[in-house]
């Protein structure tokens, strides 16, 4: 966390780190990269972890609306319980703004076909 903190304030940074706690890790800035503070790092910890968990969110949001792509064909007849079913996946991001929020997250029930 430590490394995509950093890039997501410096996403050019070059850096190598020997540990896994901020407070206790060895940071080595590499070409010229202006050191960051580790209280600057820390302060993006919130964001890295927003990022992880809605990237997983997306992830199986992903691979359940995958799993009916088949019956959106243009030869197919998409019924409207599966229509909305689709609709509320890719709705399912929306307003989401913190790891709390992600994580309360219930995916709709994909409707028999």
């Amino acid at each position: 966390m430590i490394i995509e903190s950093i890039l997501k304030i410096n996403p050019n940074a070059e850096v190598s780190i020997i540990g896994h706690d901020i407070n206790d890790c060895e940071i080595t800035w590499h070409n010229g990269t202006t050191p960051i503070s580790n209280a600057d790092i820390e302060a993006q910890f919130p964001a890295v972890e927003f990022d992880i968990a809605i990237g997983e969110l997306r992830t199986k949001r992903n691979k359940l609306l995958a799993e009916t792509d088949y019956l959106a064909l243009s030869d197919q007849t998409l019924s409207s319980a599966m229509n909305t079913y689709r609709q509320s996946l890719r709705d399912i991001t929306n307003g989401l703004t913190t790891v709390v929020e992600v994580n309360a997250v219930v995916f709709p029930t994909k409707p028999t076909e």
